[in-house]
């Protein structure tokens, strides 16, 4: 680390170029992503039919809308070689439904495709007919391998630039795809599908030899896979919340919640003993997902001891997220999913829209020997330090760490979300202690604790020099092996500098274990604090 750093305005110039991304032009503002800016997409599986309408910053997209119906269309599809009859009723009900809301969202149409269920059987194209009949939506009928490449593409949407292997389980198929740089690989779809398991005759003795030999079939295609284990589907999902459950784990957010081949063993161990109609309850999930997670843990034990990966991760992003992967163009593929989201929230919810970048470059010298991925995390920080203003002041802390640990943020381990919310608590606060969110802190060490704490404090005092873009500004100066935070104040920031913002420079002081000394500039007299 140097002994002092500070940030030139060459640097602050450069944080401007468009192919910087982090600070540059956001593409949130481009037409060719605000034409996804508002994009709907229905999934016709062989156990549900969800809607989901996604809005916001195209690159990282919330969820405007999400609704799923249980329709179990694929259920007895192996013996009857047909579609359940009351599937179908009930997703005819449902795509119905859907158009309506549809049209009252102005969406101006909805791409619907659908996977094994339709595929597989006999009287798919009847269905889909009546569908359009009846809706006049058109279904895209998907095989496995597109099924494979979809999946994916909606964990790369959260994760850009991963390497691993996509598990997606449905119904009726599971299908497994190796991304690697952003790119997506080999793809094998199989019928791994719990529905289809329940129709093995001979019990779990058979279903154990089945699911096996279809195992090693499908290492022998994907070769080895010593990566990251990405697994979607609503049935990964149910288990990745029984393990929660098991392990008493705070953060409630399956997205990038992470198991261990140890953990997966567990908790299969622990659904065989449980009884399932309490343990559904306890962990909120619905009876016809419960009543396939036996079969599933079936499978996922035999995937993990046949791939060994490195760790699992759970992907709530999936075909339905690959679907607008799709549409992006490469250049926003390429963007960061947290930096593009956190510019849109800037953008709409900030007092001062755009003063997160002069925060991050005032701030930064403090920072400066941070890894990239630390790095990241502070500039989004900075962009989000302003966004909840709106909430009562005795609350903004915790609505803020609230808002960064549970939102619908891409591309943020858990550990990170607690960083990022901690930072964000700070923003408003002095102390953590005493909120409703000790238990998370846990989920970092204190160190990094403490690291969130000097970050949320420099913004802190940093938010209170709001000066226009023209303005000259004053810099911060980090002396580490010395202990000395230097504050070199313009002649624009002289009467900005009062109690207030005094204090809270004191308060970041305290936090670094530092000395303070300020400066104000073209002849004023230097004094230490």
């Amino acid at each position: 680390m140097n002994e002092a750093t500070e940030v030139p305005d060459a640097a602050l110039a450069q944080l401007d170029h468009p192919d910087m991304g982090l600070f540059g032009r956001p593409l949130f503002q481009d037409p060719s992503a605000r034409a996804l800016s508002r994009v709907g997409v229905v999934d016709v599986g062989s156990n549900s039919v969800r809607l989901v309408v996604f809005d916001g910053a195209a690159r990282s997209p919330a969820y405007f809308y999400n609704e799923k119906i249980m329709c179990a269309l694929g259920a007895g599809l192996s013996e009857s070689g047909k579609l359940n009859p009351q599937g179908r009723v009930r997703a005819l009900s449902a795509l119905r439904r859907f158009q309506h809301l549809a049209q009252g969202m102005g969406l101006p149409e909805l791409t619907v495709v659908a996977t094994a269920a339709v595929r597989d059987a006999s009287d798919g194209p009847e269905f889909r007919e009546e569908v359009l009949r009846e809706t006049g939506l058109r279904i895209w009928v998907i095989d496995g391998e597109e099924e494979a490449r979809l999946s994916a593409q909606g964990v790369l949407l959260g994760w850009p630039g991963s390497f691993g292997l996509v598990c997606d389980i449905g119904g009726s198929s599971m299908e497994l795809a190796e991304i690697s740089g952003g790119r997506v690989g080999r793809r094998v779809s199989s019928s791994l599908g719990p529905l289809k398991l329940q129709e093995i005759k001979g019990g779990k003795a058979a279903r154990r030899v089945h699911i096996k030999e279809t195992m090693q079939q499908l290492q022998e295609t994907m070769g080895v896979q010593r990566d990251r284990l990405f697994l979607v589907g609503g049935s990964w999902r149910a288990i990745a919340r029984i393990d929660m459950h098991r392990r008493n784990y705070p953060l409630h957010v399956l997205h990038e919640y992470r198991m261990t081949a140890r953990s997966v063993s567990a908790t299969v161990k622990f659904i065989q003993k449980a009884d399932l109609e309490e343990l559904r309850a306890a962990c909120g999930i619905s009876s016809a997902r419960m009543s396939l997670v036996p079969l599933a843990t079936e499978v996922l034990s035999r995937l993990v001891k046949t791939f060994r990966p490195k760790d699992i991760a759970i992907s709530s992003y999936g075909i339905r997220e690959g679907m607008l992967y799709e549409q992006m163009p490469q250049r926003l593929r390429d963007r960061d999913p947290l930096i593009e989201s956190c510019r849109f929230a800037e953008a709409k919810d900030a007092r001062m829209p755009g003063f997160g970048k002069l925060l991050y470059a005032f701030i930064h010298p403090i920072f400066r020997s941070v890894p990239d991925a630390r790095r990241r995390l502070i500039k989004a920080a900075c962009l989000l330090h302003d966004v909840s203003w709106r909430a009562y002041p005795d609350y903004r802390a915790e609505t803020c760490f609230d808002n960064a640990t549970r939102a619908n943020l891409g591309g943020l381990k858990h550990s990170e979300r607690v960083f990022l919310g901690l930072a964000l608590l700070h923003r408003y606060s002095n102390k953590r202690q005493g909120t409703r969110f000790e238990e998370l802190y846990d989920l970092i060490d204190e160190k990094t604790q403490l690291d969130a704490e000097i970050l949320g404090k420099a913004m802190r005092f940093g938010s209170m020099l709001w000066m226009t873009q023209d303005a000259e500004r004053g810099t911060l100066r980090w002396f580490p092996k010395k202990k000395v935070l230097h504050l070199r104040l313009t002649p624009d920031m002289v009467p900005l500098f009062g109690e207030v913002a005094e204090a809270r420079l004191m308060s970041l002081a305290s936090s670094l274990g530092a000395e303070v000394e300020v400066k104000k500039i073209r002849g004023t007299a230097q004094r230490s604090i």
